[in-house]
């Protein structure tokens, strides 16, 4: 035990010491922010930002904060979950980065920008990043005597939520800083630009989830007794209800757009409580259905004849419908043809059919067709030439290229939490039903327990690893 704290002691000292150099720098940046201000004198009257074209700082702002909070963030929090050794220093790296892009982007010349939602919502983002770091650094300390024993397992909780909200926060703030950028989605524009990118993210994130669920989540899914569609059920409801109060300014005259969102939002709900009671047998066991595959299909027949003021406005709302028609096409292709009602084509769950991947691609398509629609979008591109045929190719770039980040996330968990430890393979030898004798893989209990604990390795004090060793010794024991 000596040796322990002797050991502990040293390293706790070094970790202090980390801490008191961040804060530091820290507070050295902070001073420096605040002695810039961000001038605002070229500026024309009525708009949002100066006619000069970002510098090259103001670039590099960007490019490294996509870096630190689209890239090496989401890495090092499927790391966490995995507990593996490497979550600290990645994490590390993208707090360093993204300390750097926070300065560049107070220090940037050229453009000029009026008091914005992106500069507001950054310290909300910093704020989030500096508790991480801090409850890290504590964590890492190890310390569980006294009080700590109680309030630990309360932290860690704490910064496994900020952990997994965090991409979703820097992803809104991403969407603040390309709209800032631009001077877009103010005054009049700002009600249908609310419409696209909330609507258009929650197309992304639906095929998202899809991916997760398909690759990783059918265990979560068979444990909650409930089929696929009726959580998906749910959220149409509920999303059809708010629609169907919102899109018209009550009071008001009715517009042509507005009768049409009105009348999509009563379709929603209705469809979506025809899909919840579809999504259960009689005995009450989990059912298929294609409640939500026709609904997403009927969305994009209504949006791809959706009334447009620009020529190219109406052809990449058409595309988008169209997309989204596939998709929910597809969709309903797939239970009823691939997956012939059943919730996967394996027994674990882990091994996806090529065509089910199409689903959550081109609703993460969709997404991105609808977000690059906005009036003001189309009209800068309308004004500069551009072909619909070229924006929509560019805008599916952006699909694949996010789709392929997920599908590397989920392979990097899935190969550590889940490994396959058995040949599956029709043709292996077979003994009493099991492949080669062997078991078929890693219990579901194991899976669901893997998929749930946060906590990571590193930062768990070594009291807590040997009761962790004890307790699976104990139940290989019984």
């Amino acid at each position: 035990m000596a040796a322990s704290t002797a050991v502990s002691s040293p390293c706790a000292t070094n970790m202090i010491r980390v801490l008191s150099m961040l804060g530091i720098l820290v507070l050295c940046l902070f001073r420096r922010v605040e002695a810039h201000e961000h001038h605002t004198d070229d500026i024309p009257e009525g708009e949002a930002i100066s006619a000069e074209p970002p510098d090259s700082i103001l670039w590099m702002h960007i490019l490294i904060q996509i870096l630190s909070f689209g890239i090496i963030f989401p890495t090092g929090m499927v790391l966490g979950i995995l507990r593996s050794r490497w979550h600290v220093p990645v994490q590390v790296t993208g707090t360093i980065l993204a300390i750097l892009g926070w300065f560049l982007g107070h220090a940037h010349k050229g453009r000029q920008f009026a008091p914005n939602i992106h500069a507001s919502f950054a310290w909300m983002l910093m704020l989030m990043l500096t508790s991480q770091v801090v409850i890290g650094i504590y964590l890492k300390l190890h310390l569980t005597k006294g009080i700590h024993s109680t309030v630990r397992k309360y932290v860690v909780t704490t910064h496994g939520i900020l952990g997994k909200a965090l991409p979703v926060v820097s992803w809104v703030q991403m969407l603040f800083g390309g709209i800032t950028a631009l001077g877009f989605c103010r005054g009049d524009h700002l009600g249908q630009c609310l419409a696209h990118f909330i609507m258009g993210s929650a197309f992304i994130g639906y095929g998202i989830i899809l991916t997760i669920l398909l690759l990783v989540g059918q265990v979560w899914l068979k444990r909650t007794g409930r089929s696929q569609e009726f959580f998906d059920s749910i959220v149409i409801a509920a999303w059809g209800c708010v629609n169907t109060f919102t899109e018209h300014r009550w009071g008001t005259a009715w517009v042509q757009n507005d009768i049409q969102h009105t009348s999509m939002g009563v379709v929603w709900w209705c469809a979506g409580l025809v899909g919840i009671w579809l999504s259960r047998k009689r005995g009450g066991r989990p059912k298929r259905n294609l409640i939500p595959g026709m609904v997403i299909f009927m969305t994009g027949w209504a949006m791809s004849a959706h009334p447009q003021h620009l020529p190219l406005s109406g052809m990449v709302h058409t595309s988008f419908g169209y997309t989204l028609m596939l998709a929910g096409l597809v969709r309903m292709i797939e239970i009823s043809f691939v997956l012939r009602d059943k919730n996967t084509l394996s027994e674990d769950g882990t091994d996806a059919n090529s065509f089910q991947y199409l689903t959550p691609l081109l609703l993460c398509a969709s997404g991105f067709l609808f977000m690059g629609a906005t009036e003001e979008q189309m009209q800068m591109l309308s004004d500069a030439g551009v072909t619909h045929v070229s924006y929509v190719l560019v805008l599916f770039s952006f699909a694949f290229l996010l789709f392929l980040f997920v599908n590397l996330l989920l392979h990097l968990y899935a190969t550590h939490a889940m490994p396959e430890t058995v040949k599956s393979d029709a043709e292996a030898p077979r003994i009493k039903g099991t492949a080669n004798g062997h078991a078929r893989g890693p219990s579901e209990s194991r899976l669901i327990r893997d998929a749930e604990e946060f906590e990571l390795e590193g930062l768990m004090s070594d009291d807590d690893s040997l009761e962790s060793t004890g307790a699976k010794r104990t139940q290989h024991v019984h």
